[in-house]
């Protein structure tokens, strides 16, 4: 059974491990609270935990590749796996940019499952009744172009013709028979059930009713990334969302795979441990590179490039000369000074389509 009763909980198992990760959660956001990386952090996580959440799923996915994928700048086509991890860097992003709560909503559950609910007028004698018409969104790209759909429900809205019944799921891709929506309404039930549990439990606990329901046929990632935003619901965390799927990464696969129930919940407590710990490393790390490129701004005219550069570099895990001339508004060629001016490291090896990034 996916929910868990007070007198299924293995208390004994979980005690040591639920006070570390309790402890360890609360740690880390109050370093980022008083971080000057704070920003850059948050960004360069949404990056690795992505390429984590395909790692889990057995797929190899290169930072450096989803990074370009995301400034429409990819040397060659981008593979599935690159698309999928796209996915999940937009659903990240999504659930950081809303209410905390907004993820675990109706709607919150449909933007990010790829479906989207807009306003449709019946006939012209419904003036005061639309009626919410739920669409599907293949590529999701809804997460990206939030407020582009926003401007166009009103254009939707008008063609009655065109929108006048949801377009139903191709039987080829999806099971007639898996009932999403009611298996999604069960696993809210069991989080729901959790609400009077420590936070870190109840994020486990979501993790685990998630593998055991398996509401979605096509996205099983999105549950690990639920289980992150339920700690920012329940406020545990307030500066970051938690890289679960790099936690769960640094576990051996017998332990974030066993058969017990009671052994998989101790494995996603110790995943929120683990990740925290990847996380103080990152964190420490990128602030000494930050202090150590900022040594070179010493002397330097008001109207440097530079500042702007060290402050880019450290929001992305690496950055190539066209996306610094994008964002800069410089030339190519005036990027490539600017790197060799910080002293960044060149990340890929390669005389052609280079990019520079920090430890």
């Amino acid at each position: 059974m996916p929910v868990w009763t007070p007198a299924e909980i293995p208390w004994n198992l979980i005690a040591a491990p639920l006070a570390a990760a309790e402890d360890a959660v609360a740690r880390l956001d109050e370093r980022l609270s008083r971080s000057p990386i704070r920003e850059g952090w948050i960004a360069r996580t949404h990056f690795t935990d992505a390429c984590d959440s395909l790692w889990l799923a057995g797929e190899l996915v290169h930072v450096e590749d989803l990074v370009l994928h995301n400034e429409r700048m990819d040397v060659r086509t981008p593979t599935h796996e690159i698309t999928r991890a796209h996915a999940v860097l937009r659903a990240r992003r999504r659930i950081v940019e809303a209410d905390p709560g907004w993820a675990f909503s109706r709607d919150g559950l449909d933007v990010l499952r790829g479906r989207f609910v807009v306003r449709q007028r019946r006939g012209p004698d419904a003036a005061n009744e639309d009626d919410d018409v739920l669409l599907e969104a293949d590529e999701r790209d809804d997460l990206d172009l939030a407020d582009e759909f926003a401007a166009l429900d009103a254009a939707v809205a008008r063609s009655t013709d065109l929108l006048s019944v949801a377009r139903p799921r191709d039987p080829i891709v999806y099971d007639p028979d898996w009932d999403e929506d009611e298996k999604l309404e069960e696993w809210r039930d069991a989080v729901r059930r959790t609400s009077d549990l420590p936070p870190v439990l109840a994020a486990a606990m979501a993790l685990e009713a998630w593998d055991s329901i398996e509401p979605l046929q096509h996205s099983p990632w999105l549950g690990r990334l639920l289980g992150s935003a339920l700690l920012r619901s329940r406020g545990k965390t307030r500066c970051h969302l938690p890289c679960v799927n790099t936690g769960l990464r640094a576990l051996p696969r017998e332990q974030r795979r066993a058969r017990a129930r009671d052994a998989r919940l101790v494995a996603f407590i110790d995943a929120f441990s683990k990740a925290v710990v990847k996380g103080l490393e990152d964190h420490d790390r990128w602030i000494l590179a930050r202090r150590l490129l900022e040594r070179k701004l010493v002397d330097r005219r008001s109207t440097s490039k530079l500042p702007a550069l060290i402050d880019y570099v450290m929001s992305r895990p690496i950055v190539s000369a066209g996306m610094i001339a994008k964002e800069l508004s410089v030339t190519p060629r005036a990027a490539q000074d600017l790197v060799v001016e910080l002293g960044l490291r060149e990340a890929t090896g390669k005389r052609r389509y280079r990019a520079w990034g920090v430890l």
